[in-house]
């Protein structure tokens, strides 16, 4: 947060150099929806490990706690302080039916536009606004066409109406939310909604067509505490079809409630762009590919070929990575021999290794990873191959089958940022390998 102020402060001192402050639209956001409550109820010590369905419990938390923040972590809080941070709301982030889940404070800075300092707007108001004001500011049509490309309609109102009217009518008067199943809609002060799940339930969820609808007057209730749902079932009734309607308008249907599935694009069942491919080549220099541009490994037997040029003298560092610290897997060469790392979640790496040195000039090195099948997340009989001939053999013992990281990647040749293998060095500098790749390829059966 100290960075974030200090950054955000550089940028508003550039435009006051200018002597552009007073003609500059600045609208600032304080947060990313509500508190996160994945956390569960006791916190997690990688947050990867919610994202593969992997419980942290207190007793394997409380000896690893005088490292908790620190950069061998990924941290999480409980859920009750996210319930807390939320207050006076009642639930979190991932429950788009509540306003805990998706109200943020909002700041506009615009002197020339706006001529009330320090005034407050109560006008309901959606993320979606925010394109919508900017253009009408600016001066700018809504694009329909960019790039040949028609583009779909911008689904907000502009909040310019109020800039200088407190008390101007309400514009955007009808809003639906839906994530993971929770869902609700606004219009024109009513509030109907229905709590699916909370942040923390991943499995055993309940059927769309059982959950329960609430009914609140946001205009004189703002923190959603009288449900009127008993009292105006007609109105409930209207709500409901309204939300339906929308639903449909705006593609929320068909309605999903599934989450750490929906992290890999295999089992979500959506479009990924290597879909179907079964082998995949690389080259020296690609790096920074994130999950959904790289070759799905994931609850299946695969072999990586890497053809190589040892240097006199040896060669070290890494030939193919995915994911990083908490979660992933590497090909390398450590002190001129070949390994093999899966680290799974930070919490156990499995390493296989040769006891051979490589020799100098042209050379093969194949991994082959034989899945145990029978599931996801199984384990499976790794082997390493030099020029053809099997150099070492171990077990992984589980997989992770959902998601490796959410900002980590595959690289060629380095390791882009925190390492997968323990032993290689720390950044991508230190990782990179010092031999020359001619050529990877990435088999999956």
């Amino acid at each position: 947060m100290e960075m974030t102020d200090h950054e955000v402060g550089r940028l508003i001192d550039a435009i006051e150099e200018i002597g552009e402050t007073d003609n500059t639209l600045i609208i600032f956001i304080a947060g990313d929806n509500g508190t996160s409550a994945e956390g569960g109820m006791v916190g997690m010590y990688n947050e990867m490990t919610y994202f593969n369905g992997v419980e942290e419990k207190v007793e394997d938390l409380i000896p690893l706690i005088d490292d908790w923040g620190l950069e061998n972590t990924f941290p999480h809080m409980a859920a009750g302080w996210a319930v807390a941070f939320d207050a006076p709301f009642t639930w979190t982030k991932q429950v788009a039916s509540d306003f805990g889940g998706t109200r943020n404070g909002m700041i506009i800075h615009y002197p020339k536009g706006i001529s009330e300092k320090n005034g407050i707007r109560t006008q309901f108001s959606h993320v979606i606004d925010i394109a919508p004001t900017v253009l009408e500011v600016a001066g700018l049509p809504e694009p329909k066409v960019v790039n040949g490309v028609p583009q779909t309609p911008i689904e907000g109102t502009s909040l310019a109406y109020s800039f200088n009217n407190a008390k101007a009518a309400e514009r955007h008067t009808i809003q639906y939310f839906e994530m993971f199943g929770n869902r609700a809609i606004y219009n024109n002060g009513w509030f109907a909604r229905t709590i699916h799940r909370a942040a923390w339930e991943t499995i055993n969820l309940p059927p769309l067509e059982d959950d329960v609808w609430d009914l609140y007057n946001v205009k004189e209730d703002f923190s959603l505490t009288n449900n009127l749902a008993a009292k105006y079932p007609e109105k409930l009734k209207e709500m409901q079809s309204l939300f339906m309607w929308q639903a449909q308008k705006y593609h929320v249907l068909p309605i999903d409630d599934r989450t750490i599935e929906r992290t890999n694009a295999e089992l979500a069942g959506r479009p990924d762009l290597l879909s179907g491919r079964k082998s995949l080549t690389l080259y020296e220099g690609m790096e920074g590919m994130m999950e959904n541009t790289f070759i799905n490994i994931k609850n299946k037997s695969f072999s990586i070929t890497a053809n190589l040029v040892i240097p006199k003298g040896g060669a070290n560092g890494v030939i193919l990575s995915q994911g990083g610290r908490f979660g992933g897997w590497s090909v390398y060469i450590k002190d001129g021999k070949p390994e093999f790392t899966y680290n799974f979640l930070g919490l156990e790496r499995y390493v296989i290794s040769s006891k051979e040195e490589l020799v100098n000039g042209a050379v093969t090195v194949k991994i082959d990873f034989i899945y145990d099948g029978d599931g996801l997340g199984k384990g499976g009989e790794t082997t390493i191959y030099v020029n053809g001939k099997a150099v070492a053999k171990g077990r992984v013992e589980k997989t992770q089958p959902n998601i490796f990281s959410a900002d980590e990647t595959a690289d060629v040749g380095l390791d882009n940022q925190t390492p997968v293998a323990e032993g290689i060095g720390y950044g991508p500098a230190e990782t990179k390998f010092t031999g020359k790749i001619d050529k990877i390829i990435v088999d999956i059966d």
